[in-house]
């Protein structure tokens, strides 16, 4: 089982984020993604073994090729995580802009 901790370490490389936003774009081989950018092959194959350990994408086989798109049951749980994030920062805004209001009004 894949961590959320395990995810974002994942993402917080620079070349594998990279990768990650080009896939999420377009599901890409290793080939298409070594060209958009500045890394080998071997080098955005071990990235991809990352993001695929990690459960962020997957990959598929289309004759020789391996195509990887991200992995929408993996992705699951960092969407969860920023969406309980969001709801707690709405609501701390909320109450804080409703504190804010009561003391203007006091004065």
């Amino acid at each position: 089982m894949t961590s959320l901790g395990d995810q974002f370490h994942a993402l917080a490389d620079p070349t594998r984020l990279a990768i990650f936003d080009l896939i999420a774009r377009d599901p890409s081989s290793v080939r298409v993604l070594s060209d958009q950018l500045p890394v080998s092959q071997p080098a955005v194959s071990q990235h991809l073994r990352v993001l695929r350990e990690a459960a962020l994408v997957q990959r598929s086989v289309d004759g020789a090729r391996h195509i990887y798109r991200v992995d929408p049951a993996g992705l699951r749980s960092v969407r969860a995580w920023v969406e309980a994030m969001w709801d707690e920062a709405l609501d701390a805004f909320g109450e804080a802009a409703e504190t804010a209001n009561t003391k203007e009004g006091r004065r």
